[in-house]
Parts: structure tokens; C-alpha cells; sequence
């Protein structure tokens, strides 16, 4: 979970694979930003509602089906084989999903951030709107890579 915020996933690949012992594999997942299946997409959602200029992370690397491979390729990673993990996370309230936005870390926490408090209440308010009642689950997708140096 760490390719989509490299600088330069394809030397930080190739580096995996560099520093894999004999016989070893690289692997790496990246969550499905790019799609609708993301942990994020509601997050995402309500930002682009509230505000249509709100950036997302679907153009980051990895964050589409098939990128991981691309990129293990270019990296020189061989018998790259991708697949998919998805995972359910449970939620007891909303306040519990709410909070980690509001610790200005990754993408989704900078931009909570960067809202004055109207706009930050209004985004909380359109992702409460989305969100089922508590207790909820969050099913999310990661994108999966398993290669070989």
C-alpha cells in the first residue's frame, strides 16, 4: 500500500526487486481509487459533490486494474501475476469512519485540511448523507501484484 504515493513507482519496483533475496518475490497492492471500490469512494464522492474542483487519487499509480502489472513490467519484474484482495471493514458509528480524515494525513486528510469550517461541515454532512446508518461496513478493493525479480 505504499506504490501510489512513490515519486517514481517504477524505480521504487525495481528496487524491491533488487534488495529480494535469491528465490524471493515482490509483492504490492494498491486500493482501488481509480474505480468505485476503494475505501475512499465515498469520501471522494461527497468531495466532488461539494466541491467539483476537490482532487481524488484515482490518477495515482496503481490505482486502476492492470497498472500494478504495467508497472512491475517496466520495472523489469518478471512473472507478473495480478489479482485482487477486497476486504470488509466495519464501522460502529460514523464518527468512527469520519475521524482519521481529520488528521490531515495522505490525500483525503490534506484536503479535510484545507476546508475552512463551512466547507469541511459541509462535506461531513454529504458523506453522512451517503453513508448507510450505523453500524456499517466499507467493502474495498486493493489491486494486487506478485512478481519475481
Amino acid at each position: 500500500l505504499v506504490v501510489h504515493f512513490m515519486t517514481d513507482p517504477v524505480t521504487g519496483l525495481a528496487e524491491m526487486g533488487r534488495v529480494t533475496g535469491p528465490g524471493g518475490r515482490v509483492a504490492a497492492n494498491v486500493w482501488d481509487h481509480g474505480g468505485s471500490s476503494g475505501p475512499l469512494a465515498t469520501f471522494w464522492r461527497a468531495a466532488g459533490d461539494v466541491d467539483p474542483a476537490a482532487p481524488d487519487e484515482s490518477g495515482l499509480p496503481g490505482t486502476r486494474e492492470g497498472h500494478l502489472v504495467e508497472l512491475a513490467a517496466a520495472a523489469g519484474l518478471r512473472n507478473a501475476e495480478p489479482s485482487a484482495l477486497t476486504v470488509r471493514i466495519p464501522f460502529t458509528s460514523f464518527e468512527e469512519w469520519w475521524e482519521p480524515f481529520t488528521f490531515g494525513v495522505g490525500p483525503a486528510g490534506s484536503y479535510v485540511a484545507s476546508l475552512d469550517e463551512t466547507r469541511r461541515e459541509l462535506l461531513t454532512e454529504r458523506c453522512r448523507d451517503l453513508l448507510p446508518s450505523a453500524p456499517f461496513e466499507i467493502t474495498a478493493t486493493a489491486w494486487c501484484v506478485v512478481a519475481t525479480p
